[in-house]
């Protein structure tokens, strides 16, 4: 047998191998020669082997609950596992006995007795939940974005420009977004970068591959190194994968609408570059041992080492992601701890000889990358499903893997023996220390230092000498309180018939002025003033008091003292436990985390995300697919340890700290200067880059044209729209105007002088008192001076109403265009531009001084020439401010609706309000409105919207019930993923998981069939956790408004909410 065919065979058992262990991990089978005819049967397809074992295992009997859940995590690493023992009480029915029917039924009842005592939860209501998130998996799987709805481009270039030297985002191009996850990870390994774009295909690639595997391995591995070499140099914000995952599409023999695993992926991954880089390495060695540097990266050793059946074994295993089970753990110590012991080699006994059974592994040899996969999916092999766990699970930024090498073995062992001790002494303390706080032998226990304070406040209460019951006036409530129901009629509580109706009428006044309020037990928590604080005892001597008071102090005392005694020993023993592997000798082997993949949503539904370290600016990022944002560990700790909007960890990648080249950048030989960018290229693919570079750049040239063409073409329709107008009003003048050589002017439309009514009158009654008060001042100035004196005190009333520190129910901004120019800092020479424009309206006046300074502006505005005045930053600001008020409207409607508790027609005001206030505040602070206000009545308009529609849906008539879900899935649903877009905003977020849980609660309770159908149909769309926009109703069209009555209603309304609405940071 020659080298090369023994190398093909070893390859060829290992993949059988792999294919086993994922077959036996995902369906919980053991039975190896099941397994090996599951596989054969399906021609080594993974998916079919599952088809074929999941209808085979509902013809056999089931196993026991140890197995009954199994991981659906996918691992081909790790090949050493020790499968469950079958149930021995598994009853066979096939048969006609009744009484294995009988033993069935009461082994059945048992075991959900005995699951009920250990848990609270009943199996029905377990079977219950798992159906109802299998239905809500299935469901969401079917409700799988499509390709066209992923991501669309923004037509405008400059929005995908990338800036500076931001990372470079991917392009999700049909749930890919595990895809995007992992190829981040691996990029921001410098290392693997650099073995990535430098790779060089072998030389007979340029002929027909010899088989298969280089038929698909190699052409990957040129897309690789394209994606790479544009995630390095690209001008766009975000490039492009699709033809690397369209490779991909065939060996996963999917569908582009299925969601894929990270685990999944990333083992194909690293399978296909180990292929690729070893056909490489055979090529160019020379009769010595090929290296394949991606088993030198990624792979690593260890020693298992055991008994079976009473015989030592020690087998050395190669292994690249490690397998780690989160179920039942705190942290990743934990896990490790578990996964690296199986059973206990010096105390397991089989039950049917005392032969040991176990084995630990050691690790031999780490690699420079080490990955742990978090198994956070169960196989529930009744449905055939897999079901996410969400328990919390922490990992540290670095990690020492010092307890788990071969060469620390004997230490490690003297450690852990230790901690074991340690454990089984803090098990007694907790156990006495529970005694003591939950105190007492019914089901209601207290703390033993509270029951005796409270013994102790009984003996010293004041003694009372008669019972609680007799000193109570059956006749009369206590106090003059008028019982709720009216005593017997009797003879004796007949009024006195000689008593005239004028007694007893004022006798009915004075009884009516002593009553007081009857006390409500379950509304009214203040207790009546003239009933005992506290039960007292009958009669009590000082003697006894004394005695007593005494006996109480001290065992209270004595208890205080053995609680704190009992806490402070757990305290020492957990630090004691903390620091077991802390002394130098244990810290020689530091692995630091450097990515963190993320998946948010349930099984077989949701997103992937990741967070990576950028060691060189000392910052967490976090890649979301296009979007790449600085983050923090605060971040990260939230979204990935658990336990928190269904976020976790899925895989954790940690690189070695003493290895610093792994993420070391490249330095130029010969300058010794950092390569970046273009820089750090091979010539073929800096050609590639810069090619798709010039293609960007021509078409952002493209786009710049089309918009001077519309620029244009707009100039052209507001001139010949000027013109026209000018045309139609020319007859009403009383004299000829000289002639224009100019285009005319065109009046921003708010500005727009049609008639003296509105807007109009209201600007003009400004013009004219300025142009007064000029004219008081300089009675005898030409028009040219009193136009530029009331231009100056217009501007000075102006600049008094921007410097005044006004409440939101008085902007000023809202009045007049220059108030927000001078927010906002305009240039000097738009705010003269429109001060003019103001001053030369037509119809500012008939008297001859008003005539004349109009005509002076106007001539003014015709001598400015173009380099004055860039008209097109003209333009631009006026629209801002056409923006700004539009924005205004949106909000001033929507706050109306909302106050009016009209939330169906309020929400899309308030939606677009937000969406535009926001684009106007990223140009300036004072460019739109308060966000916190508009983002806080979104987020209520939202809640208001959810409580309404599930108060409908509980009242199960079904028309209430659609009505309900409609306003979820066309208002509610739509509108989510706007609030979790920006993930810093705390209240949007707990807003949304709020609404989310308000739903999720109904999953546990009975209701009819058919609501349980509508409700798993709906719970996948409101759990949907990715953020991309869906489309939603168009902006509601808005009437038009004067500047007055747009303050005024916007005055009332802001009024309205000061003296009515919550603080906006109360929830």
């Amino acid at each position: 047998m020659t080298v090369e065919q023994n190398v093909l065979q070893q390859h060829s058992q290992k993949h059988q191998q792999t294919l086993l262990n994922q077959l036996r991990e995902v369906t919980g089978t053991t039975d190896v020669q099941l397994l090996q005819q599951a596989l054969q049967a399906s021609n080594g397809d993974l998916a079919e082997a599952v088809a074929f074992l999941t209808e085979k295992n509902a013809k056999v009997p089931q196993q026991d609950e140890a197995t009954y859940y199994q991981t659906a995590q996918i691992t081909n690493d790790r090949y050493i596992s020790v499968g469950s023992q079958a149930d021995t009480n598994v009853i066979d029915l096939t048969g006609d006995d009744k009484d294995d029917l009988q033993r069935a039924i009461a082994l059945s009842l048992e075991e959900s007795n005995r699951a009920f005592r250990e848990t609270g939860i009943t199996d029905e209501e377990q079977a219950i939940s798992r159906v109802l998130e299998a239905s809500i998996a299935e469901n969401k799987a079917s409700l799988k974005r499509t390709h066209t709805e992923v991501w669309s481009d923004s037509p405008n270039p400059y929005d995908r420009k990338r800036q500076d030297n931001c990372p470079v985002g991917l392009k999700n191009v049909g749930n890919t977004c595990w895809f995007s996850a992992v190829i981040q990870s691996l990029f921001n390994l410098l290392e693997f970068q650099r073995l990535v774009l430098h790779y060089s295909p072998p030389a007979r690639m340029q002929d027909l591959p010899r088989n298969q595997k280089e038929h698909r391995n190699l052409p990957f591995m040129q897309e690789l190194r394209r994606l790479f070499s544009l995630l390095v140099g690209s001008k766009r914000k975000y490039v492009d994968p699709s033809r690397a995952v369209e490779i991909l599409k065939d060996a996963f023999k999917s569908s582009e609408s299925q969601q894929q695993d990270v685990s999944e992926f990333t083992h194909k991954l690293l399978d296909w570059l180990e292929d690729a880089f070893q056909i490489k390495a055979e090529e160019d060695r020379e009769g010595e041992k090929p290296k394949n540097p991606m088993v030198e990266l990624f792979y690593g050793r260890f020693l298992a080492v055991g008994v079976l059946e009473g015989k030592k074994f020690e087998n050395t295993e190669m292994f690249g992601q490690y397998p780690l089970q989160v179920n039942g753990f705190k942290d990743l110590h934990e896990c490790l701890e578990a996964a690296m012991i199986e059973g206990e080699i010096e105390s397991l006994h089989s039950a049917e000889n005392s032969a040991k059974s176990g084995q630990e592994h050691w690790f031999t040899e780490l690699p420079p990358v080490l990955t742990f996969e978090l198994s956070r999916f169960e196989f529930n092999q009744a449905l055939g499903r897999p079901e996410k766990i969400h328990n919390k699970l922490e990992f540290p930024s670095m990690l020492y893997m010092d307890r788990y090498m071969d060469r620390n073995r004997d230490i490690t062992r003297i450690k852990r023996e230790e901690i074991r001790r340690l454990k089984e002494h803090l098990t007694v303390l907790q156990q006495r220390l529970e005694r003591y706080l939950s105190y007492g032998s019914g089901p209601k226990r207290f703390p033993l230092a509270d029951v005796l304070q409270y013994a102790m406040e009984f003996a010293s209460s004041k003694p009372v000498c008669t019972s609680p019951v007799e000193d109570i006036d059956t006749t009369a409530p206590p106090g003059g309180m008028t019982a709720q129901l009216p005593p017997p009629a009797s003879a004796g509580d007949q009024p006195d018939a000689s008593v005239s109706p004028e007694g007893s009428s004022s006798g009915l006044q004075a009884q009516q002025q002593q009553r007081v309020s009857i006390h409500k037990p379950f509304t009214q928590s203040r207790v009546p003033p003239d009933l005992p604080m506290h039960p007292a005892p009958r009669n009590i001597t000082d003697e006894e008091l004394r005695v007593l008071e005494g006996c109480l102090h001290r065992w209270r005392s004595e208890v205080e003292n053995d609680t704190r005694d009992l806490q402070a020993s757990i305290s020492r023993i957990h630090r004691t436990i903390e620091l077991m592997y802390s002394d130098k000798s244990m810290m020689q082997v530091p692995y630091r985390l450097h990515a963190v993949l993320v998946h948010e949503g349930q099984a077989n539904a949701g997103h992937y995300w990741a967070y990576i370290y950028d060691p060189h600016h000392r910052q967490w990022m976090k890649y979301n697919d296009i979007s790449v944002t600085k983050s923090s560990w605060e971040e990260l700790v939230r979204d990935s340890f658990g336990g928190y909007r269904n976020a976790s960890a899925y895989c954790l990648m940690y690189i070695d700290d003493k290895k610093p080249f792994l993420i070391e950048e490249e330095f130029d030989k010969e300058t010794g200067q950092m390569l970046s960018g273009l820089d750090k290229l091979p010539p073929d693919l800096k050609e590639y880059v810069e090619g798709d570079n010039k293609l960007f750049e021509r078409e952002m040239e493209e786009w710049d044209a089309l918009q001077a063409r519309k620029l244009q073409q707009e100039k052209l329709a507001l001139a010949a729209a000027a013109a026209a107008a000018s045309v139609a009003a020319q007859p009403m003048s009383t004299e000829p105007c000289p002639p224009d050589n100019t285009a005319p002017q065109h009046d921003p439309e708010y500005m727009e002088q049609q008639s003296p009514t509105g807007d109009s009158k209201h600007l003009q009654e400004d013009t004219q008192r300025a142009i007064s008060k000029a004219a008081a001042e300089h009675d005898e100035k030409s028009p040219e001076a009193l136009l530029n004196t009331a231009m100056k005190v217009e501007y000075t009333r102006l600049l008094r109403f921007a410097q005044e520190d006004t409440p939101p129910e008085r902007d000023y901004r809202l009045q007049h265009v220059i108030v927000y120019f001078i927010h906002n800092q305009a240039p000097k020479k738009i705010l003269e531009r429109t001060l003019l424009m103001q001053f030369a309206d037509r119809n500012l006046g008939f008297d001859e001084r008003c005539k004349s300074i109009m005509k002076v502006a106007r001539a003014k505005l015709e001598l400015i020439k173009p380099d004055e005045v860039n008209m097109e930053e003209y333009e631009m600001w006026h629209q801002d401010y056409r923006n700004f008020r539009e924005t205004t409207v949106f909000l001033l409607i929507g706050l109306e609706l909302f106050l009016k508790k009209s939330y169906v027609e309020a929400l899309m005001y308030l939606i677009y309000a937000y969406q535009f206030n926001k684009e106007l505040l990223v140009k300036g602070p004072y460019r739109g409105h308060d966000e916190d206000l508009i983002a806080h009545y979104r987020r209520e308009c939202l809640l208001k919207l959810n409580e309404h529609a599930a108060a409908l849906f509980e009242t199960g008539e079904e028309t209430e019930v659609n009505a309900g879900l409609s306003i979820m899935n066309e208002l509610v649903v739509a509108c989510i993923p706007l609030l979790l877009v920006d993930e810093m905003e705390e209240k949007d977020m707990v807003a949304v998981e709020d609404m989310r849980n308000r739903w999720c609660s109904y999953l546990g309770q009975e209701m009819e069939p058919n609501l349980q159908e509508k409700l798993t149909d709906f719970l996948p769309k409101l759990l949907d956790c990715s953020t991309e926009i869906k489309s939603l109703h168009d902006p509601p069209k808005l009437p038009a408004y004067s500047t007055l009555e747009l303050c005024e209603r916007y005055g009332r309304v802001m009024t309205s909410l000061t003296l009515s609405r919550t603080p906006a940071d109360g929830r």
